[in-house]
């Protein structure tokens, strides 16, 4: 693999006030490669850092009056999302596609040679087909994103995420059952990623390429330990 982008980067993340793009926002902040993070968020992070810039924004259905501010960056990091838990299908399709594709839509008129990652799932439905209303509406976004005219998009499928330390928006539910994660990774680990991981992967991914579109735990694993160079 070669590297895409020889200069520190510029990068968008979404979802900074949930745990997984908290997370990745993290790793893009502390991370040499990256020069600038705009945050794109309904709500402040309460973060400060002279790489972090936000911009609040409340409607994510309606991203053109902060369009022309998503001009001019090297990658985005797409971290925003909701649970299909006790949420009506017809919900879920507009939190997880309609919002989703709008956003990526004016990320790739703005910045056209930019990276789009978007966070999906394991189990996710590629053939849009099968029973899970939930697994096809995520399969036919990433479907729908690998059409967008981006210089590289990429899918990542974590399953279970072990939270970093010390950051503020862990699910509870994940920091009470870090005590399976060796034994999910030995056995099983295509499903079983670290946070750090998965900001590390997408930076690494983003500046040297990758033979696969679709990224599950392993391939994350992976790609986290590419050297710099």
């Amino acid at each position: 693999m070669s590297l895409q982008y020889q200069q520190p980067m510029k990068v968008i993340v979404t979802g900074a006030t949930g745990m997984v793009g908290e997370g990745v926002l993290h790793e893009c902040l502390q991370s040499p490669f990256i020069a600038e993070v705009l945050v794109v968020t309904r709500r402040s992070t309460g973060y400060q850092h002279p790489k972090l810039k936000e911009l609040i924004h409340d409607d994510f259905f309606d991203i053109s009056p902060i369009a022309a501010q998503l001009a001019g960056y090297d990658a985005c990091y797409f971290c925003l999302g909701v649970s299909s838990v006790g949420m009506s299908q017809e919900l879920y399709y507009k939190f997880t596609y309609l919002l989703t594709m709008q956003f990526a839509k004016a990320v790739a008129t703005h910045s056209k040679h930019c990276t789009f990652i978007y966070v999906s799932g394991a189990g996710t439905d590629s053939s849009e087909k099968g029973r899970s209303a939930w697994a096809r509406v995520k399969g036919k976004t990433e479907n729908d994103l690998f059409k967008l005219p981006f210089k590289q998009c990429y899918a990542f499928r974590p399953g279970f995420i072990k939270p970093t330390p010390g950051l503020r928006y862990s699910h509870s539910l994940y920091k009470v059952l870090n005590w399976i994660f060796p034994i999910g990774r030995a056995l099983y680990p295509k499903g079983f990623v670290t946070l750090s991981e998965l900001g590390q992967a997408m930076i690494n991914i983003t500046r040297q390429g990758f033979t696969k579109k679709i990224i599950d735990g392993k391939d994350i694993a992976l790609l986290a330990k590419l050297p710099s160079e």
